[in-house]
């Protein structure tokens, strides 16, 4: 077999929709056993729209715990990360927050979850918590929700948006964005980018 190129590539809509029809466990199995890699599962992140399947590109999101200056920093409104990362999400994209795994900590409520709505993303993953989960469900906002938990509460005292489009874990896996999040009742599977085509291969012969 030739040398695998780990340069990220975008993977295409009809790749992504393979995905929709094979089960995250043989996907987990491929990842881990012909890339070695030893996490590629996010522990502890349930699916909270169960039925519905996954498979979208990663825009990353990235939590820090609070302090003065990181405040004066990242918060500027609608260039914050937070609406940085959602404005880069589309059809086939899935935002995906890292948030330490604080599992009483939301990402974000429906109001400005409202952004993720109107640009047409598939998903939000978070190994942190969910909130307004009803509001997103009765105002059909339409995305699939894997979180790490639910809860009334905002970000703070434990958290707050500090980078996107970097680099993240998520429930212990490595997120880059462009990577494939691969979903069902199961959970979430992170597949390289780069590897999305040759998985998705080996999956369905699987």
């Amino acid at each position: 077999m030739p040398e695998r190129s780990y340069k990220p590539v975008v993977v295409p809509q009809k790749t992504l929709d393979r995905y929709k029809k094979v089960p995250v466990a043989t996907v987990w199995g491929t990842v881990h056993t012909i890339l070695g890699v030893p996490l590629p599962y996010m522990e502890g992140v349930k699916a909270y729209t169960p039925g519905r399947r996954l498979a979208a590109r990663a825009r990353t999101l990235r939590f820090l715990p609070p302090r003065p200056d990181l405040d004066a920093q990242v918060k500027v409104g609608e260039d914050s990360p937070e609406y940085r990362a959602m404005a880069r999400c589309g059809r086939g994209d899935v935002l995906v927050a890292d948030i330490m795994g604080k599992k009483l900590s939301a990402i974000a409520g429906d109001v400005k979850l409202l952004q993720l709505k109107m640009s047409g993303a598939d998903g939000l993953v978070t190994d942190g918590a969910i909130r307004d989960l009803g509001v997103i469900q009765d105002e059909d906002y339409g995305f699939i929700v894997y979180a790490g938990g639910r809860t009334p509460y905002g970000g703070r005292p434990w958290a707050d948006p500090a980078e996107e489009n970097v680099d993240i874990q998520c429930g212990g896996a490595l997120v880059r964005p462009g990577d494939v999040i691969v979903g069902d009742d199961d959970g979430c599977v992170v597949v390289p980018s780069w590897f999305a085509e040759e998985c998705i291969e080996r999956v369905e012969e699987t």
